[in-house]
């Protein structure tokens, strides 16, 4: 009898031990990494996109975040971002054109936490999007051609959404969902830009991180080794007459990035994106195009 519980002692503690074995080599997900993989990819494309995009030498979306927290657990933690895009054109004398200020300041809640892995949060953005320019809009106050060289391009805007993480553990792979609503009213934009610029926006987007797998389960720095995000915005005002079904009010874009074993912070991407242009004052060309070049790692245990 004394043996038969001995047994039953030991394979109880053996279950135990190997349980959470099993639970620490799961990646422990917090209000930071949540909010950071909210946040936009710091990332410099390659010379030679495919599509009709002017040509470029490259794009460069420079992104870092502050944050701002009472400690590392917190539920309710701040976000402060001076983003800046630039774009520098293939053509004479090499010009940065018009550079995107999208200074912002979000909020992050989290409001449920399951486990280690699944997790519900809420954010709220505000943001101010302008290239620094103060010429008039249009080339002349009597015309109606865009002034894209020098022209004034500002607006301010809002944005409230939710944030979910799940993980699969048959693919081994941690995944994001996000949908939020971008408000930019109607007092918060140039005059010039009402009715063709869209100020109420529904985006959604699908993030999937791919985690190594080895005889631990996870490697030892924890860090995926690619991932896929699928983003989608609709433009829901009126805009340019267009009709509620209209084609031209839905952006997307795919990007497939790949983090080889040889490059420590930094890994490689290609995007493919259709939709207006979100390169500020040139918000109303229509481009699809294909793009290669590095992004930085954000997501890491």
């Amino acid at each position: 009898m004394k043996t038969r519980i001995l047994t039953g002692i030991f394979l109880l503690i053996h279950i135990i031990i190997v349980a959470q074995n099993e639970l620490d080599s799961l990646p422990r997900l917090d209000l930071t990494k949540i909010a950071l993989v909210n946040q936009s990819d710091s990332y410099i494309t390659f010379p030679g996109d495919i599509g009709n995009l002017e040509p470029l030498v490259f794009e460069a979306n420079i992104n870092p975040n502050f944050i701002i927290r009472e400690r590392a657990d917190s539920r309710l933690m701040a976000v402060l971002t001076p983003q800046v895009r630039i774009r520098m054109y293939n053509e004479e004398s090499y010009p940065v054109q018009t550079p995107s200020y999208i200074p912002q300041i979000s909020v992050y809640h989290l409001i449920t936490d399951t486990g280690s892995l699944e997790k519900t949060a809420l954010f709220g953005k505000i943001a101010h999007h302008s290239n620094g320019q103060d010429d008039h809009f249009y080339t002349d106050s009597t015309s109606t051609v865009i002034n894209y060289k020098s022209g004034n391009f500002a607006t301010n805007f809002l944005e409230f959404g939710i944030l979910r993480s799940f993980y699969h553990e048959q693919h081994a792979a941690l995944r994001f969902f996000k949908s939020s609503l971008e408000i930019h009213p109607s007092n918060w934009m140039l005059k010039e830009m009402k009715g063709t610029y869209s100020g109420l926006r529904w985006h959604n987007s699908f993030l999937a991180y791919k985690m190594p797998v080895d005889k631990h389960f996870f490697t030892a720095n924890r860090r995926a080794s690619f991932s896929v995000k699928i983003e989608t915005s609709l433009m829901l005002d009126n805009i340019n007459d267009w009709e509620l079904l209209d084609l031209n009010r839905l952006n997307a874009a795919l990007t497939i990035y790949y983090h080889p074993k040889f490059l420590e912070d930094i890994g490689l991407f290609v995007q493919f994106y259709k939709g207006s242009d979100y390169y500020n004052i040139y918000y109303n060309h229509n481009i699809s195009t294909i793009r290669f070049g590095l992004m930085t790692e954000i997501l890491r245990f």
